[in-house]
């Protein structure tokens, strides 16, 4: 390092509990009423956590306005990170500010960040990084069915750089996240098209062959 260059912002190690709140989602009897209708308060499941950790709504189940209001204290904010906790394990979905309110699963726990020590992006980013995802992994509960629980993940160690190095760091994978975005875009509409494609192609041999 160069006399006069600032040493590089590596951040330190903190305990998740200490940077969030961890909630596990209501247990199985508390959601009885769930129902595959258009109304209702959504209920995300590890199915609805996509790849890219965004929400998937192709498949949502609901519960009543009356049982939400019930159930308020698993409310999702904009900011919280879902993460899968039985099943699919470590999967996870950064909540956006469309679906605050939505509740969760007793197979997901809700991690929500305080803003003034880590961000949500930076959060979702690094849990999903493949070393971390090992660690959580590796400390899953053995079992027909491997979990984890909110104690275990409070005591996962997170690398907190400053706050202006965890924005410089969302920023980043955001643009990164968009041209994923648009490529993913681009590769659906060629699929689409490739039936249409081929079936102009076979007409145009077939009138060849006459």
């Amino acid at each position: 390092m160069r006399v006069g260059d600032a040493p590089p912002d590596h951040g330190e190690q903190i305990p998740l509990g200490s940077l969030c709140e961890v909630t596990a989602g209501p247990s199985g009897s508390l959601l009885d009423s769930l129902h595959d209708g258009p109304d209702g308060v959504p209920v995300l499941s590890p199915p609805d956590l996509a790849d890219n950790r965004t929400v998937d709504t192709r498949r949502l189940r609901r519960v009543s306005q009356n049982e939400a209001r019930r159930l308020a204290r698993f409310a999702l904010q904009g900011g919280d990170v879902l993460i899968v906790r039985q099943g699919a394990l470590g999967r996870l979905a950064l909540i956006d500010q469309a679906h605050a309110g939505w509740l969760y699963g007793s197979s997901c726990l809700r991690i929500r960040p305080w803003r003034d020590r880590i961000l949500p992006e930076y959060l979702a980013a690094y849990l999903s990084h493949p070393p971390v995802q090992r660690v959580i992994l590796n400390q899953a509960l053995p079992g027909t069915v491997p979990s984890l629980n909110s104690a275990m993940l409070r005591e996962l160690l997170i690398t907190v750089p400053s706050m202006d190095r965890q924005d410089a760091v969302a920023e980043v994978l955001r643009d990164i996240d968009a041209q994923i975005q648009i490529q993913r875009q681009m590769a659906d509409r060629l699929d689409a098209l490739r039936p249409a494609i081929f079936g102009e192609l076979i007409q145009g041999t077939r009138a060849t062959w006459r």
